[in-house]
């Protein structure tokens, strides 16, 4: 999928592989009919993202600075 690993590799980029535990790997960010979408393991539901793979970079960061079930 277009995009994906560009999102994976951002993300590990802010939270490096530490930071992900069990949640970066190749099906924890998919993109369906609403769009990007970020799977973490203890969460029972994924996160959106965003419509494109720009917003999603930007929904990471967010997530990613604020510590959201990311380190």
């Amino acid at each position: 999928m277009e995009g994906r690993n560009e999102l994976i590799t951002h993300l590990i980029h802010l939270v490096g592989n530490e930071g992900c535990g069990g949640s970066c790997d190749a099906n924890s960010i998919f993109q369906d009919e609403e769009g990007w979408k970020l799977y973490l393991c203890s969460f029972m539901e994924p996160w959106f993202l965003g419509k494109t793979v720009e917003e999603a970079k930007g929904a990471i960061q967010t997530y990613a600075n604020m510590g959201f079930g990311l380190s």
